[in-house]
């Protein structure tokens, strides 16, 4: 038997060039950007002023602008909460039909930019909107758009992050063993009790861990409050920090990196008590086969459905109804019909204006590149993180989420303060050019892109390795001839799920675009700002096709990724079926194991 210290000393011969590409990636997109964040609001102008930072965050705009924040997250929390945890109950543990393309769609909904829900749901309501102008349910002309302000704002952020809500609570029930349904079956509780006494209580820290991940996304939120919000004058923090840098520019940079560092200490604490919630020891059984669905409906299947229908519809089929009705129409405000139908925006968004055309590249090679890059870096980072760091692992790895859980805005203001001059050594400056925008894609998104890598890295046996090193085989040879093949599915994944999120943003390249380096999230937010609304509506239909054609490609390719890779991954029909006919067939439940504590993994 080899002794445990073997494979550890193996696994410690060489590989300090790849410690070290840890150490610069940890360093450079994740420890670099916060500490000039903290440096820029408590030194001022280079001088220790702790006292400007707190007239920053004290100051009337700033006080207005929380209370509005932290209210629009607290109450978008309170609805999103209930309807994903639901739509993961739903889905999880009922034999409903079509599970794995409800689940699609669903997750869908959250991968589309915030600012393009928020585009649809402003233009779903009011007097001006084509639909209800086409079914003569529009507002009296000249009355205000139920969508603008508070309401609105809340309504559309509480729906856009159901899905994350949805993501977690599915995560939570897939770490529940099979036999904790099996044990209660035995006992004879009936499904409604197998979920209430059995299921719930196990899923407590998820609820707690995704009601926390819901509250931090509508911290950072930046579309929708910019689109509903700014025009009758309600400010979130993101958004006045967004109004003080465009409009006075980089003069103002103490006092907006005071009131980043607010937003980041918020989403920090949140997003630290969510990780502990769902990394606590929890109470596993032997059999670690994973819950599957087991509750048989009968007939209440088709009004189940028939709810996840209606909650689809709401998040993902009226808001795409809607941006389709205002861009077909030739004029934003005309009822949509077959007289009125017409291609004009379509073809001149994207054949006759050159904003839009130079948009739609730029942001196809930005985005797209950082995902090149990023899918070329998260092998060998996975690999140092799993097979060399040891016991500095879990520090290493919470340093890289530092730059996706820092709300967008913040993190591009500390893009700004770190590029503003020109660099040390190289004597140039990345501001006002389009590698700021692909860093700070890079940061944003490295903890996106690795996370499928992970999943895939921990269940590499070891044991191929030590018998190539054996052989003679340096790390390098390892590394690409047997780590890298195994998973180059999930960083393909992984660069796939960046370039999702990256190429339509808004919340980043707000604050980091130039003349000449627009993306289409930025065109979209300034079409809409101009009053042309029917071009921003078919703007927002084609980054639909877009990021849904991503998503088709990344569900094909699920079949080659670890298990989790994907958040909308379900059980096939077949499966559903065989295990819910299997709730009233107790004589064909498996032995079950002795209870023992087991650590979750996360």
């Amino acid at each position: 038997m080899r002794h445990p210290n073997q494979t550890r000393s193996f696994l410690e011969r060489g590989g300090f060039g790849l410690l070290a590409l840890v150490a610069l990636i940890v360093f450079a997109f994740d420890v670099l950007p916060a500490v000039r964040l903290l440096l820029a609001a408590l030194f001022p102008g280079g001088v220790f002023n702790p006292d400007a930072m707190l007239s920053a965050l004290s100051s009337r705009s700033a006080m207005k602008a929380a209370r509005a924040t932290l209210e629009t997250a607290l109450l978008s929390t309170l609805l999103a909460l209930p309807l994903g945890t639901a739509m993961a109950l739903v889905l999880g543990v009922t034999d409903v039909r079509r599970r794995r393309i409800a689940s699609f769609l669903f997750v869908l909904s959250v991968m589309i930019s915030p600012q393009v829900i928020a585009l649809a749901f402003l233009h779903l309501a009011g007097p001006a909107s084509p639909i209800l102008n086409s079914l003569s349910l529009a507002p009296e002309a000249g009355s205000a758009n139920p969508m603008l302000g508070r309401g609105g704002i809340i309504l559309v952020l509480g729906l856009h992050h159901a899905p994350l809500v949805y993501v977690v609570m599915s995560a939570g029930l897939k770490r529940i063993p099979l036999a904790v349904v099996e044990a209660a079956r035995i006992d004879g509780a009936r499904p409604s009790g197998i979920l209430v006494d059995h299921l719930m209580p196990l899923l407590r820290p998820h609820v707690v861990s995704a009601a926390l991940l819901a509250f931090v996304a509508g911290i950072g939120n930046f579309g929708i409050p910019a689109l509903l919000g700014a025009p009758v004058n309600y400010l979130t923090l993101p958004v006045l920090i967004y109004r003080r840098l465009s409009s006075f520019g980089t003069g103002m940079i103490g006092d907006v990196s005071a009131l980043g560092l607010l937003v980041a200490a918020i989403a920090i604490v949140c997003v630290a008590a969510s990780q502990y919630m769902t990394r606590k020891d929890g109470v596993h059984l032997e059999d670690d086969t994973s819950l599957k669905p087991f509750w048989p409906l009968g007939r209440a299947r088709i009004a189940t459905e028939f709810f996840v229908g209606l909650v689809l519809a709401v998040t993902l089929v009226l808001p795409i109804l809607s941006l389709l009705a205002a861009a077909l129409v030739p004029s934003y405000g005309m009822p949509l019909s077959p007289a009125t139908i017409t291609l004009d925006n379509f073809v001149e968004v994207l054949a006759r204006q050159d904003v839009t055309i130079r948009a739609f590249t730029n942001s196809l090679i930005y985005a797209g590149g950082a995902a090149f890059l990023l899918a070329s870096l998260v092998v060998p980072v996975a690999y140092g993180l799993i097979r060399l760091m040891g016991r500095w692992r879990i520090l290493a790895v919470s340093l890289l989420e530092i730059s996706y859980v820092l709300p967008g805005i913040v993190l591009a203001i500390a893009c700004i303060l770190l590029f503003l001059k020109p660099m040390p050594l190289v004597g140039f400056s990345l501001y006002a050019t389009p590698w700021i925008i692909v860093f700070a894609y890079l940061a944003r998104f490295l903890a996106v892109a690795l996370k499928p890598v992970l999943a895939g890295m921990v269940q590499i046996d070891v044991a191929q390795e030590e018998a190539a090193a054996i052989d003679g085989a340096r790390l390098a040879r390892r590394l690409f001839g047997i780590v890298l093949p195994s998973l180059l599915p999930a960083a393909v994944a992984g660069g796939l799920m960046a370039f999702l999120l990256a190429f339509s943003e808004l919340t980043v390249s707000a604050l980091l675009w130039s003349a000449g380096t627009e993306t289409i999230g930025v065109v979209l937010y300034n079409l809409e700002e101009a009053g042309l609304a029917s071009q921003a509506s078919a703007v927002a239909v084609v980054i639909i096709g877009v990021v849904t054609i991503a998503m088709l490609f990344l569900d094909a390719l699920g079949r080659y990724l670890p298990a989790g890779a994907l958040p909308w991954q379900c059980e096939t029909e077949d499966a559903v079926h065989t295990n819910a006919k299997a709730v009233h067939a107790p004589d064909r439940v498996p032995a079950i194991g002795l209870l023992k504590p087991k650590p979750a993994l996360s």
